[in-house]
């Protein structure tokens, strides 16, 4: 089992924004999804988890180690899948990911050969090992990505917003291979997508303007909301009404009819009890922030 262990971190930028706002997390073995919106201080914190940027104080441990004493130590554990791999050189996915392997200090050339293979094939892209990356559809990238990650056995590996962008059947092909590499090492899933998280993460934190709002198990979470659901389907005035007095967490149209859930021990007249999602857990938490 392996550990990572983020207490009490801090950084502000220069133009005073809080980005990460005195966040502590205990992340074991498996996938942890971390959700939030846009600009919610995701990419800032795996920035400062990475080793792309000190933070103002706090600690990092992996496995008991330093990580902000020692950066190398961890680094030499990681595997990175960017929000964007930005342009790929035209060269193919095997002569790329043999390029990547070295700069990993993957040095046995009959060793780095064999894995790029492996990982090749565990990625689904063998067959393509010889086309160029650059003509690679969304979904075959960001398995590429995938691979590069695992370069050099990584014990933790951090995704960014994997699946914006892909079709059902990619988002479903890679999420698959996520589950499965999760099995042995860490995958922090940093999204914005409830779906994503909901289907793959069985421990997760909501963060929203630098600061952690909630975290735990799912199925948990979910529970805490039972009975505190409230469902019905309205005009578009009366939900500016209802906004005025009641909690809306989410209003969206469902065959065309406009419907909306409000979180609260008890409902208004003709709104009926409904069954907690993920989705009213992370919409109800960003209410409270």
């Amino acid at each position: 089992m392996h550990q990572l262990s983020i207490q009490n971190l801090q950084k502000t930028y220069a133009n005073g924004v809080k980005a990460i706002n005195n966040i502590s997390l205990a992340i074991g073995t498996g996938i942890f999804g971390l959700l939030g919106p846009n600009g919610a201080g995701k990419s800032s914190l795996m920035k400062t988890i990475v080793g792309l940027q000190k933070p103002d104080s706090g600690q990092i441990t992996f496995n008991g180690a330093d990580v902000l004493a020692d950066p190398t130590a961890v680094k030499r554990h990681l595997g990175f899948l960017p929000q964007d791999f930005g342009v790929y050189p035209k060269t193919s996915a095997y002569d790329l990911l043999n390029h990547l392997a070295i700069l990993k200090g993957v040095t046995n050339s009959a060793e780095r050969k064999e894995q790029i293979l492996a990982l090749l094939d565990k990625v689904n892209l063998y067959q393509h090992r010889k086309k160029e990356v650059h003509t690679f559809s969304g979904g075959m990238r960001q398995r590429f990505g995938v691979a590069q990650a695992l370069l050099g056995n990584p014990k933790i590996v951090i995704v960014d917003e994997p699946t914006a962008g892909l079709d059902p059947e990619e988002r479903n092909r890679f999420n698959s291979l996520l589950s499965e590499i999760g099995e042995d090492i860490i995958i922090i899933l940093s999204t914005h997508l409830v779906e994503d998280v909901r289907n793959l993460c069985s421990k997760m934190a909501i963060m929203n303007n630098g600061t952690v709002l909630a975290q735990g198990n799912p199925e948990v979470l979910i529970a805490q909301l039972d009975g505190k659901i409230w469902q019905k389907q309205v005009t578009r005035s009366e939900l500016k009404t209802y906004k005025q007095d009641h909690t809306v967490i989410s209003s969206q149209f469902i065959a065309g009819k406009m419907s909306i859930r409000l979180s609260g021990d008890q409902g208004p007249d003709s709104f009926i009890s409904v069954a907690p999602t993920l989705e009213d857990v992370y919409f109800a938490t960003l209410n409270q922030d």
